[in-house]
This record gives C-alpha cells, sequence and structure tokens, in this order.
C-alpha cells in the first residue's frame, strides 16, 4: 500500500493508497457515506459505499466526528467536480481518535471566540490557506535573496539599546543590566553588510505600541537587508524587483490557497506588469492628501487613512521619498540638497494594506551620526561599536525592513493582521 498526501494524489490515479489525516467534514446518503478529509496538504473527499467497503468500516466511517483523527486506505479517481479535482473510492477506514464535540461549528462565530481557539481555528481551510500562502512568501524572500547573493545573518533578539526610540520597546532585566526586545535587527546589519557587502536578517521584532489598528501587531516578522556602497535608488530597485517576485511566486504556486481565500487576482497582477513602480516625495504625497482634504499637518508622519487615501491614487505599490527628518529614525541621511528632508522611503501597498516597508539610505559621516544621536537624546555610550563603523571604513549605505504580516495580509486580501501570523500576539491578547 502506497502512503500519500492529498496534495499528491495526481500522482496516484487509479492507485490504491493510504491517507492519514482528520475528518474535515462528513454527510450520510443511505448507503453511501461522503468524508471529507485533510492532511494539511489538502483536501479529499472520500467516498464509502456499503458494499463496496466493508462493513466493519462502514461503520466506524459513521463513527466518525468532526475533527477525528482518521487513516484510510482507497483507490484514486479524478473527478473534476471534487475539491482538489480526485476523490477516494474508500476500502478501509480506521480511527485514531473519536474526537469530543468540536467547539467551532460550521456558523459565524465571534473575533474574540476564534481567537481563544486559535489553536483550533487553524485547522479551518481558510486559516490553511494564509499558513500555506505565508509559508511561501518566507521560501520565496529566502530564494529570492540567496539568488541576489545576500547573506543571512542574525541579529540578536536581546539589545541594550534602541534603534528607533524608547517610546515602542518593552524592557526586560538582564543579569542586573537593562535590556530590549529587539524592534529592529537593522543596527546589527549594518556592521554585518561592511564585513560580508550584502546582508539580511529575518526573524521576530517587538514593538510595545499601544496601538489597536488592523495593521499592528506587537510580535512580529522583519525582513530587512542592507547594503554596503548602496543609494537610495538602490534600495527602491531592491524593494521592488523582490515584491515582483514574491507576488509572481505565490500567484503561480498557490493559485489553490488564493481560490480559497477568494482573492481579486486583478491587483496582484498589476503588480507584475512592466510598468515601474510610481515614486513620489512626501512633498508630492501631501499635495494628495490636501486635495482630498486631511486634517494631517504638513511636515507630520502619516498614519494609516493618510496612506490609504495616497495609495488610492495608483494601481500597484507606491513609493513615497524624501521624509521630513523630523519623523524619521535618527540614522537616516538627510539630502544634500535638502537637509530638511532624509533619504528615506516608504512602500504603501495598494487596496488599503498601507506600510509594507521603510527604509533609505544611512548616514556613513561620524559628526553627523553624532549630532544626530544628540537631537534625538540618545546616550552616546549605547552606540559607540555603531559609531564605529563610521569610524573604520564607512561608505555609503542603505536598506529597508519589510514587515512579513503585512505582506502576507496585502497578497491574502486579509482585514487584519491578526489571521497573517499562526499566534497573533497584540495589546489585549497573549494567549493562546
Amino acid at each position: 500500500m502506497t502512503r500519500t498526501s492529498i496534495g499528491r494524489l495526481h500522482e496516484h490515479v487509479g492507485q490504491e493508497v493510504e491517507i492519514r489525516g482528520w475528518l474535515y467534514n462528513k454527510r450520510s446518503k443511505g448507503k453511501l457515506q461522503f468524508l471529507m478529509i485533510r492532511d494539511g496538504s489538502g483536501i479529499v473527499q472520500g467516498v464509502a459505499f456499503r458494499g463496496e467497503i466493508g462493513e466493519e468500516d462502514f461503520e466506524a466511517a459513521s463513527r466518525l466526528t468532526q475533527e477525528s483523527s482518521v487513516i484510510v486506505n482507497g483507490v484514486v479517481k479524478e473527478d473534476s467536480r471534487a475539491p482538489g479535482g480526485f476523490e477516494l473510492g474508500l476500502t478501509r477506514v480506521v480511527p485514531v481518535q473519536i474526537a469530543a464535540e468540536y467547539p467551532i461549528a460550521p456558523k459565524s462565530h465571534g473575533v474574540s471566540f476564534l481567537m481563544d481557539h486559535r489553536h483550533l481555528w487553524l485547522r479551518s481551510s481558510r486559516q490553511w490557506a494564509i499558513a500555506r500562502i505565508r509559508d511561501e512568501i518566507v521560501r520565496a524572500i529566502r530564494d529570492f535573496m540567496a539568488a541576489k547573493e545576500f547573506v543571512l545573518v542574525d541579529a540578536p533578539i536581546f539589545t541594550p539599546n534602541a534603534c528607533e526610540g524608547t517610546s515602542t520597546l518593552f524592557e526586560t532585566e538582564y543579569f542586573g543590566q537593562r535590556a530590549y526586545l529587539s524592534q529592529s535587527g537593522q543596527l546589527y546589519m549594518e556592521a554585518a553588510c561592511m564585513a560580508l557587502g550584502k546582508v539580511y536578517c529575518f526573524g521576530p521584532t517587538f514593538r510595545a505600541e499601544k496601538s489597536k489598528t488592523r495593521r499592528h501587531l506587537t510580535e512580529f516578522w522583519m525582513m530587512e537587508p542592507e547594503i554596503a556602497y548602496a543609494t537610495l535608488d538602490d534600495v527602491m530597485d531592491l524593494a521592488e524587483e523582490m515584491l515582483r517576485y514574491i507576488v509572481g511566486r505565490v500567484s503561480t504556486e498557490r493559485k489553490n490557497e488564493l481560490s480559497v481565500l477568494e482573492r481579486d487576482m486583478a491587483p496582484l497582477a498589476r503588480v507584475l506588469e512592466s510598468e515601474p513602480f510610481p515614486r513620489v516625495t512626501y512633498d508630492e504625497a501631501f499635495k494628495i492628501l490636501a486635495a482630498a482634504g486631511t486634517e494631517t499637518p504638513f511636515g507630520a508622519d502619516l498614519g494609516g487613512g493618510d496612506e490609504t487615501v495616497i495609495a488610492s491614487h495608483f494601481d500597484r505599490p507606491v513609493m513615497v521619498t524624501h521624509w521630513p527628518k523630523e519623523v524619521k529614525a535618527f540614522y537616516m541621511k538627510p539630502d544634500p540638497e535638502n537637509p530638511e528632508r532624509v533619504l528615506g522611503v516608504d512602500v504603501l501597498a495598494p487596496e488599503g494594506y498601507g506600510e509594507i516597508i521603510g527604509g533609505g539610505q544611512r548616514m556613513e559621516e561620524l559628526s553627523q551620526l553624532e549630532s544626530a544621536i544628540d537631537a534625538h537624546g540618545l546616550p552616546h555610550e549605547a552606540f559607540e561599536w555603531f559609531k564605529d563603523l563610521r569610524r573604520y571604513g564607512s561608505v555609503p549605505h542603505g536598506g529597508f525592513g519589510m514587515g512579513l504580516e503585512r505582506v502576507v495580509a496585502w497578497i491574502c486580501g486579509l482585514d487584519h493582521l491578526r489571521e497573517a501570523i499562526p499566534f497573533a500576539r497584540t495589546m489585549q491578547r497573549l494567549t493562546p
């Protein structure tokens, strides 16, 4: 007997195979039982016909409850009407464990209930599809970076200093010292790119921002490349090429999952067109806001509503550049032509998903960095190692940070980031 997965049934048409999984759903019709079985790779309908299957196996099938674990044997048949295009003519049904009454019924549940039962909600077809698309995005990122000859460098999670300001840090005691959970690995990538040229880190980051919006989590994953001898244009070119690659990869490899989510593919298809992503300055973007009657003062950072208004004027991701220095991190390089602006960029996703990438060119001059540290009221002793990068062979360099969950939410068409990560952490949620 060949043991296989539902996702590989197309390799075994006409053969009898064994599937190990769980009962997703079931319906009966006289001498027929239709078992919807999932195994993580997909869902297949197994048909048990009394008279063609042993009586003991038929009775075993009738005892199965939702999410019971089960091993089945069956002959693989092509059927265009069936989920995934294949069906199993069951020959054997072996319950592994008969599940208790499942708390998530095929009816509408509130968000709080579903998040309380996140460990079980992950089994639904929608969450299955999101998880598999997230996995594809992660692998696409790693493949893209490897092809571009970037070196993966792991950044620490415990850090002695802030990267973007102390107000959004989780503080912890560290053997008699004060330490923080990392809000970015970028400073460490600056050190690494001076050794390896092109590097990136990809791991969890933490923000103690007291935000309850659909675009914020307190724990999320971020991919951060850093490039020696890079300009702002180099950074933007890399971001655009990577986003095209990710969207193309998911559109090709996860068509079924996108279909499960009923994702409108037209906006994603426009990302793959040859026309470059539009690039506008902060001042140009603010003209769009002013025309829309925004109340955001000129020179301020942009909120989620502002980002949505700007992005709505474009049919693909838009890059907003040259931001006021007051709203960006202390290490951003001032624009030589206008020192009140920095060589930074935010990439805004279409369809109201807001910022998915933020980055730019960094200060490479020691005196300039020291002045910025003073201006932000940061302790110099915490950044001595960071200043060393400007003392010993400093060069122009730049990079960006891309929030994985925001990219997942955009590509999947999700309403909230809490579905874009297996176990969300927000201001109100630390369990399960």
